[in-house]
């Protein structure tokens, strides 16, 4: 929980709070193994986990709930929003451009919730 709480924050505690009344083990894995085992790793520090997170979560598809809570994550372990849209931009010459539209818009939402906009690019 205290990798969670450090990397998630607020989102992270959204997610494992909704599943409680469908499937809490679902949540204890989040917490067991996602973070108890993989985000614990010192192989890589939590920004570039993120920066990981991110592009597969863009390249998958179908994933704007979780992009929304690791762009919240991303800033929380201090990637910058120019860092994040700029992930997001290449990873459009391997993902397509639908998916990384859709994970911009999603890092747009949570860039204008944390007072984050307009975002800087050169």
């Amino acid at each position: 929980m205290e990798t969670l709480n450090r990397i998630s924050g607020d989102s992270g505690r959204r997610v494992l709070d909704s599943l409680a009344d469908v499937s809490p083990e679902l949540a204890h894995q989040i917490v067991a193994w996602g973070f108890g085992e993989i985000y614990s790793r010192p192989a890589l520090p939590p920004r570039d986990r993120q920066l990981v997170t991110l592009g597969i979560l863009t390249a998958l598809g179908g994933c704007e709930p979780q992009l929304e809570v690791h762009v919240n994550a991303a800033l929380n372990v201090g990637l910058t929003p120019e860092e994040i849209v700029e992930a997001l931009l290449h990873a459009a010459g391997y993902a397509g451009f639908p998916r990384a539209l859709n994970a911009t818009f999603v890092a747009k939402k949570v860039f204008g919730e944390r007072g984050l906009l307009p975002v800087d690019q050169t």
